[in-house]
């Protein structure tokens, strides 16, 4: 049987979001990614991941590559809402 790529939503705090994906945690905290403040929980937990590297929030038009969650240091872009 072939297993298709996960992702979940392990928790949402004041702080931020924690994700699992492909057994792998990824911790974004509002700090980092402020669009997700004034989400809805609904609209958090309504997560896809592409081709087993990219999250996308179809409800906040949000995206994110894997790579940039795992390699912070290497994308030094960060939003300045």
């Amino acid at each position: 049987s072939t297993s298709t790529p996960s992702v979940e939503v392990a928790n949402v705090s004041p702080h931020g979001i924690w994700l699992w994906v492909e057994g792998r945690v990824f911790r974004l905290s509002f700090e980092q990614f402020p669009w997700f403040r004034e989400a809805t929980i609904s609209q958090i937990y309504r997560v896809e991941l592409h081709h087993a590297r990219h999250l996308h929030w179809p409800d906040l038009d949000i995206d994110l590559e894997l790579d940039s969650l795992a390699h912070p240091e290497k994308f030094p872009l960060v939003s300045r809402s």
